[in-house]
């Protein structure tokens, strides 16, 4: 990856619907260079996808939720099977192994309260081997990430 590659994923990174013609000269490249870099980008698994950003209170999503799970046994087939179980629930938006107190820190987000009640009844306490789950509402995001800085 080179200055050019960079520039490319940064600019995507800040807005992924613009045209070829607008980012190659965004980051100084000829239309068809701009194209082959991008293209060799997402053959590598650079750039795994595209996507919008949207606002989720004028989504509806009124609470955004981080879930620390730590599990019975952090034996290989355990963690595995908590894994699959997580990357199977569309509630659950992320799941991350930690080091530290907890084993895993979910993100999940529901309209209301009502709502994460029924993610926490149908998905969360689904979830195989948790010995403890302790859940924190997000009150107001300061910083939302907006992606990686490659300079």
């Amino acid at each position: 990856m080179d200055s050019f590659d960079r520039r490319i994923l940064m600019a995507l990174q800040a807005n992924s619907s613009v045209s070829i013609a607008q980012l190659a000269e965004r980051v100084g490249l000829s239309h068809s260079a701009c194209h082959r870099r991008m293209r060799a980008l997402e053959e590598s698994g650079i750039i795994t996808g595209y996507g919008a950003r949207i606002d989720p209170a004028r989504a509806g999503i009124g609470l955004n939720v981080l879930i620390d799970i730590t599990l019975v046994s952090q034996s290989n087939e355990a963690m595995e099977r908590f894994e699959r179980a997580a990357a199977e629930f569309p509630d659950i938006l992320e799941c991350h192994l930690l080091s530290g107190t907890a084993d895993y820190r979910l993100r999940t987000a529901a309209r209301d309260m009502g709502d994460y009640d029924r993610i926490h009844r149908e998905t969360l306490a689904k979830l195989p081997g948790v010995s403890t789950m302790h859940t924190s509402f997000v009150i107001r995001t300061v910083k939302i990430w907006q992606g990686y800085d490659l300079r």
